[in-house]
């Protein structure tokens, strides 16, 4: 009986620390939104966008923090027109996994967002005629927007070029806002591999699968 009252005791203490952690990791929102934001990982010195209303603004936004999330300046404001070109260079390789953009409940929030890959060089007439690596929609609200890319298409990220096509004034609005953008994904050191665990798979690979899909495997797929 003492063996059984020991084991149980023993669950419990593993119940309560997965509890603990549970709590833990979902405090504020902040922690899970942390673990894969490529915030460090973006070479601000070089961010370029073009047709931006007050100089900079562009860089300022990608410069928020997580907790300045919500804030609603410094914002991005197009000039002349509804259309916005950012290139967005990173410090490394990257596996892009999703993009991240708070705009508003009216006209002036982009409605499409071409994405392409390693373009650095890309301007607005080539950006108009050039297939993007990607298309996505973006929502009319001022939550913040978390939208998933097809990573095949991004697992060699070193520069994006985001051009924010056109807004839901469907013509009747000049002015396209956004006051955050950031991206989530795997950062590469582009000398050693980009997480160990991925390394350890490779001698398993009939659980390769399984552990690139979720860390919470691996523990017991490795052992």
């Amino acid at each position: 009986m003492s063996h059984n009252h020991h084991h149980h005791h023993h669950g419990h203490d593993e119940e309560h620390a997965e509890a603990h952690n549970h709590v833990h990791d979902h405090d504020d929102d902040i922690v899970p939104a942390l673990q894969n934001l490529l915030y460090e990982q973006i070479d601000f010195s070089k961010v370029q966008t073009l047709n931006e209303d007050e100089s900079n603004t562009g860089r300022k936004i990608l410069q928020k923090t997580w907790t300045q999330r919500m804030d609603n300046d410094p914002e991005l404001r197009s000039f002349a027109d509804e259309q916005l070109l950012m290139i967005v260079p990173f410090t490394g390789q990257v596996r892009l996994h999703s993009i991240l953009i708070r705009t508003s409940p009216t006209p002036s929030s982009p409605k499409t967002l071409k994405v392409f890959l390693n373009d650095s060089d890309l301007d607005f007439s080539t950006a108009s005629e050039k297939p993007p690596t990607q298309t996505l929609s973006i929502s009319q609200t001022s939550e913040i927007q978390e939208i998933p890319v097809k990573r095949a298409y991004f697992n060699t990220t070193r520069s994006l070029a985001l051009f924010f096509e056109d807004n839901w004034g469907n013509g009747d609005e000049d002015e396209t806002r956004i006051s955050y953008l950031g991206f989530k994904g795997d950062f590469m050191k582009l000398s050693k591999e980009p997480i160990s665990f991925l390394y350890e798979a490779a001698a398993n690979p009939s659980d390769h699968k399984t552990i690139v899909g979720t860390r919470e495997g691996v523990g017991r797929s490795v052992q």
